[in-house]
């Protein structure tokens, strides 16, 4: 009986098999006569896909428009000097930082800079034009040169990423430049800069190091700093100098691939007392598979302790948990937002005004720009009574809302949310630039346009799907003629650099100048502007938040979360209020715990706020309205 058993069994397999084999040939021949879709190529123009992506601007959009303000306002730089020789670090650009380091109430200005192809002697690069740059903002809507009388007169190097940060708490902000090399970290004092790298504990590190992020993650009172490392690279030996991949029909040299170095490790620099002790193993943070070029803190679940991102290039990216105790839980998986693509800038928002921190990160071409919600707003109705931490998930949004496909043809670098009208809605710009060369000159690499979206979300809190007037619309084409001009962009940080009450923004550009875009036209609402200073907290309030309710609606604003890309905006906030002449309520939760609240706050000014203090209103500025 057990062998007819096994018997019919055997024919019902073999019946079965010769089914499907007959039926995978059938799909087979199918497939052969089916047209298959062509595959996708970065620039054209594909029916169902980038077709259908130039939606009309919606009624009420008010305008917003940039102007080029760089050699009127005083800025005479060039970015890297003499011809490139197909070198990653030379093409990965360099970053601007935004801040008021002599303490006169107005942000200024800090370019890093190449001092040109990798291949210069020592005393070819100490004779570089090309050199990072300190321009002092004159208040007048000017900048000065003020890089020798400052200081700063020697960087000269492979410098990439910069980022302020007082941290020594002695009311004046300190600045850290990282490099291919050596990073470098200066003193400020009383407004003069005097190199500490050695002293302060930083020196013996060596690498390709990039993002540099400023937080006071221990909540001891004064500021750590998280340093990203990208790859492990060497100068090319001849069989990799001559060695080439096709990527999108182009051709790219070996030496120009990320992948075909080993990762770096990340560097978390815990500051104690004024000297640094590198922990980065210890707190579970060092991400020594990630080829990481941009990291940002935030606090994302709501517990008061800042949180770790890392947008990571060809490699997953990291989301790391603040424990609370000194380290760091890897959350990556489990927060939905690990991707494996090639990550270079984050900006961190609360586009839709439901309280909660929202991530954009930019991308490398026909990999999509992603747009990161946070999912806690929609799923806290089921926590009801549920012990524990929240669970921290992140859902990519950015094709429902008008960020993904419109990305496919762009590699984007810098990236900011900033409410460039005032409207209460926090609208987004990126900064783009190619990374692949010149066909006719390979010494050059291909220009693209920079991209900014209007904000068009209505329901505050809540996106319809499918609804064609919510979400983002690019308005590039009607912003004016400074972003459309094609470049080779990289870092982008964002100001009110001449406090007329509204955003504007530093893009740098490879190999040539930098683009200053004023915002100086369109319908404009109201704003509000503050500038935070801790006590119990770092000097800084770099982790603090800032609820500014007006009627139904309450934007959040984060003092030093966006990491941009090589970069770092203004720590002071910017605040549209829309047709509102006052803020309802301001409610600022600083690094230590501590909340303030305050009512009837009168648009149009810039406030200083101390811990623990009232709001003190700065005067207005001589370029902007009162």
């Amino acid at each position: 009986m057990g062998t007819a058993i096994r018997s019919k069994r055997h024919r019902r397999l073999v019946a079965t098999a010769g089914f499907t084999a007959g039926f995978v040939v059938l799909l087979a021949a199918a497939g052969a006569l089916w047209p298959r879709p062509a595959a996708y190529v970065p620039g054209e123009k594909v029916e169902g896909i980038t077709e259908d992506l130039s939606r009309a601007l919606p009624p009420g959009y008010p305008g917003t428009a940039f102007e080029d303000a760089t050699r009127a306002a005083g800025i005479r730089f060039v970015h890297f000097s003499g011809s490139r020789t197909s070198q990653l670090p030379e093409d990965m650009g360099s970053g601007a930082a935004w801040g008021d380091y002599d303490n006169d109430g107005w942000t200024d200005l800090f370019l890093a800079n190449e001092a040109g192809p990798l291949t210069l002697t020592p005393a070819q690069v100490a004779a570089s034009p090309a050199r990072c740059m300190l321009y002092r903002n004159r208040g007048d809507g000017t900048f000065e040169d003020a890089t020798d009388r400052a200081g700063l007169g020697g960087l000269r190097g492979c410098f990439m990423g910069a980022a302020w940060g007082d941290y020594d708490n002695d009311g004046w902000r300190d600045l850290a430049v990282t490099a291919f090399g050596a990073s470098r970290l200066f003193r400020n004092v009383g407004g003069r800069f005097r190199e500490v790298t050695g002293p302060a504990g930083l020196a013996d590190a060596k690498g390709f190091w990039t993002g540099a992020s400023w937080a006071d993650y221990d909540r001891d009172g004064d500021l750590d700093l998280y340093i990203c490392g990208y790859v492990k690279y060497h100068p090319p030996t001849p069989e990799e100098r001559g060695a080439m991949s096709q990527q999108f029909e182009s051709s790219v040299p070996f030496t120009l691939n990320p992948s075909s170095y080993p990762a770096e490790r990340n560097l978390l620099y815990r500051n104690d007392g004024g000297r640094f002790t590198e922990v980065a193993r210890q707190a579970g943070v060092q991400n020594p598979e990630g080829r990481s070029l941009a990291a940002a803190w935030c606090d994302f679940d709501g517990d008061g302790w800042l949180d770790l991102y890392v947008n990571n290039d060809v490699s997953m990216h990291a989301l790391y948990r603040n424990r609370g105790d000194g380290t760091f839980q890897d959350i990556s998986a489990s927060s939905w937002a690990c991707d494996y693509r090639g990550g270079m800038g984050i900006a961190i928002g609360d586009w839709d005004c439901n309280g909660d921190p929202d991530m954009f990160l930019t991308h490398w071409i026909a990999q999509e720009n992603a747009l990161y919600q946070n999912a806690w707003s929609f799923d806290k109705r089921n926590r009801k009574g549920r012990k524990g931490p929240r669970e921290l998930h992140f859902m990519d949004i950015s094709d429902q809302v008008g960020l993904g496909q419109s990305t496919l043809d762009y590699i984007g670098w810098g990236t900011a949310f900033a409410d460039f009208d005032n409207d209460r809605r926090l609208d987004l710009v990126m900064a783009n630039g190619s990374t692949f060369e010149e066909p006719k000159d390979r010494t050059k690499l291909v220009a693209m346009r920079n991209q900014i979206f209007w904000n068009a979300c209505e329901k505050w809190g809540y996106l319809e799907n499918g609804s064609q007037d919510r979400g983002f619309f690019d308005v590039t084409n009607v912003a004016g003629d400074a972003l459309r001009q094609p470049n080779v962009a990289r870092g982008l940080a964002i100001a009110d650099y001449d406090r007329d009450g509204a955003v504007d923004m530093i893009i740098t550009r490879h190999g040539s100048a930098p683009l200053l875009a004023r915002n100086a036209a369109g319908k404009r609402g109201h704003w509000v502007g503050f500038v935070l200073e801790g006590r119990k907290s770092c000097h800084d309030a770099i982790g603090a938040q800032i609820r500014v309710s007006t009627g139904p609606v309450t934007q959040l604003r984060l003092v030093g979360a966006a990491s941009s890309y090589l970069s770092q905006d203004d720590l002071a906030q910017h605040v549209g209020l829309g047709d509102s002449a006052k803020a309802d309520r301001v409610e600022v939760r600083w690094p230590s715990g501590a909340v303030q609240a305050f009512a009837g706050v009168e648009a149009g000014r810039l406030y200083r706020l101390v811990e623990g203090g009232g709001l003190e209103p700065l005067p207005p500025g001589k370029a902007g309205r009162p």
